[in-house]
């Protein structure tokens, strides 16, 4: 530990020193959010509130989005930490009085709150350089909402030189206790792709249905043996979800269509029981199309991959944690969520982790509070002291001593 900052209590009371300037920046991103790869005025906002400090600056040609490297006064280990910038497609429907002033785009995600914690994050170890024996990578991404802004980062270099020997996230969850950590090694999040399936069959008038080949029963019965494809040929204790959010075909009541058409998503913790499912939609698809003298071409766009924490990275943030608020604040999650996240482009390429961050609104039941993803979402800014003190504090200590910190 003589190689980086000596006491880990240090980084709390930073972060609150620096808390005014966090909850600034949040609340100026939040106000002005920006959709997909594209996020040139988050990036300035970023850049602007770490003007003149020790950063090397880099950016490519896919994105806007950028990292920031922070070179210790000796060498050592290389350490990524990220924070995701874009919004979602969205309306905002708070009263907050910083809310969004852009129609139909909102934060709801708490990215604003990632790319804050970040920059504080790099102010304060900016601060101690000189006691830094290695270097710090300071990832602020865009895309992360379905755009794989990650992956375009990656394939532009910009992990590259230094390369990360292991790479963490944080991400808020209003709905659960303020200032609790939780991880977990292995599946954390699940892959997510899109499906679609056009079943085709011949149209007709809706009174003489024995003229046509009816695609609309057939789509209806499609949905019915997908989901028994799932539960009777999936492993249990390597799950997959398969949703199908969207059905759609017709024009008008008295007209059979051409074409019925399905639309959903499917989510699986592990590259096997991913290849397992796609095969097995595509072979039922057209089975049951088959059957009823109907086509079915199934399109499967393939999303995020498995978010896959690395166990010795996972223990690395649960000791900093631990020491920085207590036992107590850690939880180890019994189970993986079906959400997907594109930090696992990231963990693909290095062993890392993703901590989900507590930040339930005072005075509500976190049970009860509303979700990522809500128009209503809101949070305790007050948590945001603990998210930078946390990726201090794991930086520190796997600049000092690796995974087995």
């Amino acid at each position: 530990m003589n190689d980086v900052l000596n006491a880990p209590a240090d980084w709390l009371s930073a972060a609150r020193q620096l808390q005014p300037a966090t909850v600034a920046l949040r609340r100026a991103i939040h106000a002005e959010p920006e959709l997909g790869l594209q996020t040139p005025k988050t990036i300035a906002k970023v850049q602007a509130s770490l003007a003149g400090l020790p950063l090397e600056w880099k950016s490519g040609p896919s994105t806007t989005g950028a990292v920031a490297v922070l070179r210790g006064a000796r060498p050592g280990r290389t350490v990524l930490l990220r924070g995701d910038m874009d919004a979602l497609p969205m309306p905002e429907d708070t009263v907050l009085p910083f809310r969004s002033t852009v129609p139909g785009v909102m934060h709801a995600c708490g990215h604003d709150t990632h790319t804050a914690m970040l920059a504080s994050a790099a102010r304060a170890l900016c601060a101690r350089r000189e006691s830094i024996a290695g270097t710090v990578l300071f990832m602020f991404q865009p895309g992360e909402e379905g755009h794989h802004g990650a992956r375009f980062m990656i394939d532009d270099g910009l992990l590259d030189q230094p390369q990360p020997d292991a790479a963490f996230a944080l991400h808020i969850v209003p709905n659960a206790p303020a200032g609790t950590f939780e991880s977990k090694a292995g599946p954390l999040m699940a892959s997510a792709d899109k499906l679609m399936v056009c079943v085709r069959g011949r149209g007709g008038h809706a009174s003489m249905p024995h003229h046509t080949v009816d695609p609309v029963p057939v789509a209806c019965e499609i949905v019915t043996a997908i989901q028994v494809f799932v539960t009777r040929r999936i492993d249990i204790f390597d799950p997959v979800v398969v949703t199908i959010a969207k059905i759609d075909g017709g024009s008008t009541n008295n007209v059979i269509p051409e074409a019925a058409n399905l639309l959903g998503t499917i989510r699986s913790l592990s590259e096997a029981s991913r290849e397992t499912v796609h095969a097995g939609i595509k072979r039922v698809a057209e089975g049951v199309a088959q059957a009823h003298e109907c086509e079915a071409d199934v399109t499967i766009e393939r999303g995020f991959p498995v978010t896959l924490c690395d166990a010795r990275a996972v223990g690395v943030a649960e000791r900093a944690i631990g020491e920085l608020f207590g036992a107590d604040a850690w939880t180890t999650m019994a189970s993986p969520i079906m959400g997907a996240e594109d930090f696992s482009y990231v963990l693909q390429r290095v062993p890392g982790a993703m901590v989900f961050l507590g930040v339930c609104p005072e005075g509500q039941l976190w049970k009860s509070a509303c979700p990522c993803h809500s128009n209503k979402m809101t949070l305790n800014e007050d948590m945001l002291a603990r998210g930078v003190a946390a990726h201090c504090a794991i930086a520190e200590r796997f600049l000092a001593s690796g995974f087995d910190g």
